[in-house]
């Protein structure tokens, strides 16, 4: 006897339960409810990350990335349909941890730590609410919405020297003497400079987006995914050094009447878009999503119990009071550490040294918006040098002692420009100071800079550890004053003498300097 498939019932185990599909509908509504009041609870927070991406062509393709992820998790769709919904209350501390990052970050004033803490918490959501399963189903979905955070500036210097040194030693294997000085050089037909447009990061950062994806939709294997994914960061890397190079060559080569203005830009993406189209073809022939074997693989379900919706509302109640609890506690340590406008004087004539009329040189530090400052120029003699400080209290987004705009010059002074920086600690007699020197040089004046940060009482030349430092005082209650000291000082050709000037001088004043910072961080605190 020939036994026939009972078709009605195979149809009846592949599908949901009618109550089921209501379950995972609600449940959806309960998620995505939970992502809404996670974004309106740290709004400052996805604020500022739109508002880059609004500002900035670097990071402009941030607004196709939560697109992107929502068609991501809509293709898994049948894959999700058969898994067991969950919730893991193991998520709970992982997203308690997420919270207090970002409460670091906002204390010390990180945006790029508050906005990554923001975004991973969208993940430790559905971990908590939905379960292991569903987080392991969807984990390039979710984890493709880091790509949303605006992330690589810091990246603009060793970028910008790296495409220089590449540059000039191409030229000088070409045959073209070329006379260099930082990111500038002198060619006989004339003068370039890599510039921060010239660093090649938004090549680099739409090349890791979309290899990035690519790799994701094209591959199966985790190998030639790894594999891709770092040749989408080391082919626009190098594309930028041939890039400026053929620049170079187009401007020297015809009398600098081409590559030189907008052409410069045109001739940059059209070579961009050549080498990038080249990569995926070449991709192209690892791929491994055309098969019939790459169709998705989903068992037949069985018809389902609802999820036990109590323990997921639970879950969502507990992981949204979580979420809640961090922007409060900012409130209450920002308003306990508060404190009126300070009080900043020069500092006054020590040893040799006087306060001289007038000021030495028309560069000024690009340190936005200090909550008050002080330039003073002071003379030995014929010697010259000059102090500023800038003094926050009270910090916040666009007013912060440390952030990737403020810097010695700004990315779009055409006066001035940096050729050198290091990081040196130089012992004096009264103490040893970690700082930053650099070499600037203007369209006629050349200046030696020594700078570092004062946070917490303490001198410091490291971004970072001030940052950490700035964020353990704000937590502990004691403020979050912090000041940059940038001393300065002319000179010719070499910076060798003018080192020696700069050491008597900061020997000097340094004990007045550290005086001044106190007696501003007592004005409006108490002691």
């Amino acid at each position: 006897m020939r036994m026939e498939p009972d078709w009605a019932a195979t149809a009846s185990l592949a599908r949901p339960a009618q109550g089921s599909r209501k379950s995972r509908w609600l449940l959806t509504a309960l998620v995505l409810s939970a992502v809404f009041w996670l974004f309106a609870t740290y709004g400052e927070t996805v604020e500022s990350v739109v508002a880059i991406w609004w500002r900035s062509e670097t990071f402009a393709h941030g607004f196709l990335i939560v697109p992107i992820s929502a068609w991501l998790i809509w293709r898994r769709r049948d894959d999700l349909a058969a898994v067991e919904l969950r919730p893991n209350f193991l998520a709970l501390p992982l997203l308690a941890a997420l919270g207090f990052g970002w409460l670091l970050g906002e204390l010390g004033g990180v945006g790029v730590v508050q906005q990554y803490a923001v975004v991973l918490m969208v993940p430790a959501l559905v971990w908590a609410i939905l379960g292991t399963a569903v987080v392991r189903t969807l984990a390039f979905p979710l984890l493709f919405l880091l790509l949303a955070v605006p992330f690589g500036e810091f990246l603009v210097p060793p970028l910008m020297d790296r495409t220089a040194d590449f540059t000039v030693g191409a030229l000088r294997l070409t045959g073209i003497p070329v006379y260099r000085e930082g990111t500038f050089f002198t060619l006989p037909s004339g003068n370039w400079s890599v510039v921060e447009a010239c660093s090649g990061l938004r090549y680099l950062i739409a090349s890791l987006t979309v290899g990035f994806l690519y790799a994701y939709l094209t591959y199966r294997t985790f190998w030639r995914r790894a594999a891709f994914f770092a040749a989408s960061i080391v082919v626009p890397i190098v594309a930028n050094w041939i890039r400026a190079y053929m620049i170079v060559m187009i401007g020297h080569l015809s009398g600098m009447k081409y590559a030189v203005g907008i052409d410069h830009i045109i001739y940059g993406w059209l070579f961009f878009g050549l080498v990038m189209l080249l990569l995926f073809w070449a991709g192209s022939f690892w791929r491994e999503d055309l098969g019939p074997s790459d169709a998705p693989q989903t068992s037949p379900r069985v018809r389902e119990r609802d999820p036990a919706m109590l323990r997921i509302v639970a879950a969502v109640v507990a992981a949204t009071g979580v979420v809640a609890v961090w922007p409060a506690a900012a409130e209450r340590l920002e308003a306990a550490s508060a404190g009126a406008p300070p009080v900043l004087v020069s500092p006054h004539e020590a040893g040799a040294w006087r306060p001289v009329a007038g000021r030495l040189t028309d560069w000024t530090p690009h340190f936005a918006n200090p909550t008050v400052s002080t330039d003073a120029t002071y003379g030995h003699g014929e010697q010259r040098a000059g102090i500023y400080i800038g003094y926050y209290r009270n910090q916040r987004q666009g007013a912060e002692l440390i952030t990737s705009l403020n810097a010695l010059v700004g990315s779009e002074n055409e006066r001035w420009g940096k050729t050198f920086e290091a990081r040196r600690s130089v012992t004096f007699p009264h103490a040893s100071v970690p700082l930053i020197e650099s070499t600037l040089r203007g369209k006629q004046d050349r200046l030696l800079v020594w700078h570092w940060y004062w946070v917490a009482g303490r001198y410091v030349a490291d971004p970072y550890r001030a940052k950490l430092m700035q964020a353990t005082a704000k937590l502990a209650g004691k403020g979050d004053d912090g000041a940059v000291v940038i001393v300065y000082t002319p000179y010719d050709q070499q910076p060798d003498a003018a080192r020696q000037v700069m050491r008597d001088f900061v020997d000097a004043m340094l004990p007045g300097v550290t005086r001044v910072l106190e007696n501003a961080r007592r004005s409006g605190h108490q002691s």
